[in-house]
């Protein structure tokens, strides 16, 4: 009797043992490596796959078996949420270990649902040129999104503008790899909160990013979207890994999205040298790789480089890609391949474990569900429309403005023409919800609003974005002769998202224009599209003053509107409060403090344009000609952009003195203190932003001629004088030799204050000693 009595209390303490043991993966108290080895260790082959593939939350219940990632419905805020808690709370009670879903949103500029808040396309973002505000932007759109559920956002980019004709233009930062990684991080730190932190933890309230994309993306041939780059791997490290590597390692991003693109005929899901050698062994990234959508089946249906889905599986798993976004079509044949004994499953363990990783730490298994109570207090808020607002004014770019033309005195005028096919149009560039004129405020409507009964607007459509109908002309410019002044709206408009993918087809009150801009739109001819031009001419011919703003994701070669047009405005995609912010900037409520974050061409064929050149891009001859005399380099032009990187006028004045540094000569364990004072000579309060460039230096490889280092946007007040300063290191003058090492050569180098990279104000030559 004994006996018995001690077996069954022994097979208790199993029992017992056992079911502790099983809830140690879910105890929020384990350490992280804990609980994925625990984990782990109790999945099948299948339940891991799984969780490297992807669904969306409205398919979740039709598996036993939890998938790695679920993706969020492109429709409203509160749907969102709602399937968001059903998905979650399916995922966490039915599948057979509850193993909850990373909730995927799309967050380029603004959660992708209606309802959310719409901030300005990421190009007006990078002409900011303050990295204070896009983090307070990544702290609004993580508010918003993690209210409905989403766990992590495929955003942002740290793609390098290089081609004008490039559809997705708009998407990025800069051409400036250091503007792009200070941005960039800058909006990941806003999302994830601080990287001390993030290394243990996100917060439930944060949103995990995605950089994208990996690499080398944003400089295809021609201009043509998912074309190979031509690219040497120096360029590729000193130019576009750059931006990368800064987010992983300083802003500790939590996954990275391999791009579309092949590079020397290796496309990106299959790159070793990128996801292996670079990110894991270089960088040491410890996140996860998310395929782009479609990424790996275009390594046997675009590509051409796999025969079958199941060999594009063993290309994909070898170079590193951990999970498969969109339809589930190339891992599948996973499970396949290892019973096989193609691939070995510790192959699939290093790749759950990642993705286990982190939805431990963002807490996942313990997180609260969606709840749409707290929509109202949490999104679309007045603080954040305040915020969009503001990203738009700091981002608007002064061009020209002949004669002090702007700001309009409102007192002195009695009426006002706003014509052109975007005055009564919002804008927002792609991976928005929505182009309805009810979400937003455009130009025509931001005037009004700011003249109200002071001075009457008149208004005239002119012709539409595309097209040849030049019926609307004569409306226009009569119009334009009954009023003291005209501002002329044109530019692009991008693709929309109606339910999952493109298809032109968005909800609402959607104008109908072809998309001209955007994610796969992409053109031969930057010059204005359609008869816009003709337009504009037509209404210059009156005699009246003449206001260009040009709302377009991409640059347009305006040569002839800068040689005529007295005043022009580029406001790129300027979000939900773009009219406001265009409307406050022209009549003087606000001073324009937007700079360019990248160089527009003179013409097509200029392309690509870039400051960061190395002294031969510019040719030997350097006797550039015109129509009437022609030259060399080029024979009927010069190779000068249109308007330079870093340029923007402001309504009053600055005047740069006293560069100073704290020594002439350092070495490899020493920092130099460069500043600068910038007085405000004018009559209004302005923000400046000082640029500091380095350059000039002799290396054992070319390198360009100078290279944005530092910068600083400051506020300064009429009369006032700020000191700025900044610190330089032998870092920022290093560079990948023959040996593609990265190391910083002895010699000279200068120092240069610029107010764009063609306007050095101040310079001082530096020595660098080993």
């Amino acid at each position: 009797m004994h006996y018995k009595k001690s077996f069954f209390l022994l097979i208790y303490a199993v029992v017992l043992g056992l079911n502790a043991q099983a809830q140690v993966y879910k105890d929020p108290k384990v350490p992280v490596q804990k609980r994925v080895a625990d984990l782990l260790k109790r999945m099948t082959l299948e339940e891991k796959v799984g969780q490297m593939s992807m669904s969306s939350l409205s398919g979740a219940k039709n598996s036993k078996i939890a998938y790695g990632v679920l993706e969020s419905p492109f429709t409203n805020v509160k749907d969102v949420a709602i399937k968001s808690a059903a998905a979650k709370k399916y995922s966490r009670e039915q599948t057979r270990l509850g193993i909850p879903p990373i909730q995927i949103g799309e967050c380029l500029h603004g959660q992708l649902a209606a309802g959310a808040t719409t901030f300005p396309q990421a190009i007006a973002q990078g002409s900011t040129w303050n990295p204070a505000l896009i983090e307070q932007m990544g702290q609004a759109i993580a508010t918003e999104a993690s209210t409905s559920g989403v766990d992590e956002a495929l955003s942002p980019l740290f793609d390098l503008i290089r081609d004008a004709r490039y559809g997705r233009v708009e998407e990025c930062f800069s051409e400036d790899p250091y503007l792009v990684g200070q941005l960039g991080s800058a909006f990941v730190r806003g999302m994830q909160g601080d990287p001390v932190q993030t290394r243990n933890s996100f917060a439930f309230d944060k949103v995990m990013c995605t950089g994208k994309h990996f690499a080398a993306y944003s400089k295809p041939i021609a201009g043509i979207n998912l074309a190979p780059a031509e690219i040497g791997e120096r360029e590729l490290r000193s130019m576009f890994l750059a931006p990368f590597r800064d987010v992983v390692q300083d802003a500790n991003i939590a996954a990275i999205m391999p791009s579309y693109n092949e590079i020397d005929g290796i496309p990106a899901h299959s790159n070793e040298f990128l996801l292996k050698q670079v990110l894991r062994q270089e960088w040491g990234f410890k996140g996860y790789v998310f395929s782009d959508y479609g990424g790996l089946s275009q390594l046997y249906d675009f590509h051409k480089i796999a025969k079958d889905a199941s060999e594009a599986a063993l290309l994909g798993i070898k170079a590193g890609v951990d999970l498969e976004a969109a339809r589930p079509d190339v891992y599948t044949h996973l499970v396949e391949l290892v019973k096989a004994g193609k691939i070995k499953e510790s192959q699939i363990d290093t790749a759950v474990a990642r993705i286990l990783t982190l939805k431990f730490k963002a807490g996942l298994f313990e997180k609260p569900l969606a709840d749409t109570a707290r929509i109202k207090d949490r999104v679309h808020t007045p603080e954040h429309i305040k915020l969009s607002q503001q990203i738009a004014e700091e981002s608007i770019v002064l061009l020209k403005n002949n004669d002090n033309l702007l700001p309009l005195n409102i007192s002195k005028l009695k009426s006002i023409a706003v014509i052109g096919p975007n005055a009564n149009k919002v804008q927002y560039g792609d991976y928005s919800f929505t182009r309805d004129n009810l979400s937003g405020v455009n130009v025509l409507e931001g005037i009004k609003q700011f003249a109200g009964n002071n001075i009457k607007v008149n208004y005239a459509k002119g012709c539409e974005l595309t097209g040849l109908d030049k019926s609307g002309f004569d409306e226009a410019v009569k119009t334009a002769e009954e009023s003291d002044a005209v501002v002329v709206v044109l530019g692009t408009t991008s693709v929309v998202f109606s339910g999952v993918g493109w298809n032109g087809q968005a909800p609402g009150n959607e104008p109908n224009d072809p998309f001209t801009c955007g994610e796969g739109y992409d053109v031969t001819d930057i010059n204005p599209q359609g008869v816009q031009r003709e337009l504009l001419q037509a209404i210059y011919k009156t005699g009246k003053p003449v206001i260009l703003v040009l709302e377009n994701g991409r640059p347009w070669s305006i040569s002839w509107e800068k040689e005529n047009i007295p005043a022009i405005l580029e406001a790129w995609y300027p979000g939900e409060k773009g009219g406001t912010a265009v409307a406050n900037i022209l009549f003087g409520k606000v001073n324009p403090s937007g700079r360019l974050n990248m160089s527009v061409p003179q013409s097509t064929g200029h392309i690509p344009v870039f400051y960061n050149y190395v002294n031969s891009s510019r040719g030997n001859n350097r006797e550039p000609g015109t129509i009437e005399k022609p030259g060399r380099d080029y024979v009927f032009s010069s190779t000068d952009p249109l308007f330079a990187f870093g340029f923007g006028l402001s309504y009053t004045s600055f005047d740069y003195s006293n560069l100073k540094v704290s020594k002439t000569e350092f070495s490899k364990n020493e920092q130099i203190t460069v500043s600068v004072d910038v007085k405000n000579t004018g009559n209004m309060p302005g923000k400046e932003v000082v640029q500091l460039y380095l350059g000039n230096k002799v290396n054992s490889v070319s390198t360009p001629v100078m290279a944005l280092k530092r910068f600083s946007k400051i506020a300064i007040e009429p009369g006032q004088v700020k000191t700025v300063s900044f610190t330089i290191n032998a870092k920022d003058i290093a560079i990948w030799n023959r040996q593609m090492k990265q190391v910083t050569e002895p010699g000279t180098f200068d120092v240069m204050i610029a107010k764009a990279a063609n306007n050095v104000v101040l310079k001082k030559q530096l020595e660098y000693k080993e």
